[in-house]
């Protein structure tokens, strides 16, 4: 069962309280029977005080059933807003903005 990069950002958007997601592929396999790898960045008030590892474990936990049937491979990289005001690539900043969880300036 293959799935979609948007189709694993909606789930972890879905799932996980107030998350902004963009999720790529940004390795592709030539044997069409083998699952996805997929690379995510994930913004949420919902890490707030939360080690690296339970942040994981969350977005782990918002993609659900499919990381045993469809994902074959994720790397995560999350964020807290603040702390993607200050590390982010930007790459999310417009989504933020539009979920109320970065202000004009960036903050």
């Amino acid at each position: 069962m293959t799935i979609e990069p948007d189709e694993v950002a909606a789930l972890i958007e879905r799932n996980l309280p107030d998350a902004v997601a963009r999720v790529t592929t940004p390795r592709v396999h030539d044997d069409e029977d083998e699952d996805a790898h997929f690379a995510a960045w994930v913004v949420s008030p919902a890490f707030e005080g939360e080690s690296l590892v339970d942040q994981h474990r969350r977005v782990y936990d918002a993609i659900g059933d499919h990381m045993t049937r469809s994902v074959h491979a994720m790397e995560i990289k999350t964020y807290t807003p603040e702390t993607y005001a200050e590390h982010g690539d930007g790459g999310l900043d417009d989504d933020l903005r539009e979920a109320g969880l970065l202000s004009e300036d960036g903050a």
